[in-house]
């Protein structure tokens, strides 16, 4: 009769275990995936903003918005807390135009973005983003062809410099 107590306990353990692990992975994934349900957002809604950033790169972060909804045109200043990283400048730089984009692609109604870094700020408005990709953002509806993109753009730095500076 020990044993199979024993047998029972260790078999209702094991399947917590691997429950627990699978329904956390479910939860990365569909955070991951979602962030296109925000598609056609307007920068007044500050909730939705806020859910777009949280699932940016360099989230941990970021540290406040101030949304500008007077007058057009509209935009946004984020501010990040100091970032871990050797190559810093780099690492703002891809940070703003890697969220710039997912912004301007995600928020029908935003012209422009101030980031702000610890020691660095960068304006990108949304007509130089696009000239610079030479594609509209709003056509795209798919994270991975987004990323890609990006990806692609930010391997000439020489091309980076242009955009910003």
């Amino acid at each position: 009769m020990e044993k199979i107590t024993k047998y029972i306990f260790f078999s209702l353990l094991i399947l917590m275990f691997i429950n627990g692990c699978s329904s956390h992975n479910n939860e990365e994934n569909t955070t991951n995936e979602n962030i296109f349900q925000y598609e056609g957002t307007l920068i007044g809604d500050n909730s939705a903003v806020i859910n777009i950033i949280g699932q940016l790169q360099h989230s941990e972060e970021f540290n406040e918005v101030s949304l500008q909804t007077e007058t057009e045109p509209y935009g946004m200043t984020l501010t990040y807390n100091e970032m871990d990283a050797t190559m810093i400048e780099e690492e703002y730089e891809e940070t703003a135009i890697h969220n710039a984009t997912f912004l301007f692609a995600l928020i029908d109604n935003a012209e422009w973005i101030t980031f702000v870094f610890e020691n660095d700020e960068y304006r990108i408005t949304k007509e130089e983003l696009q000239k610079w990709y030479g594609k509209e953002l709003s056509e795209f509806n798919n994270e991975e062809e987004l990323k890609s993109l990006v990806h692609e753009q930010l391997k000439d730095g020489n091309k980076v410099n242009q955009l910003l500076n």
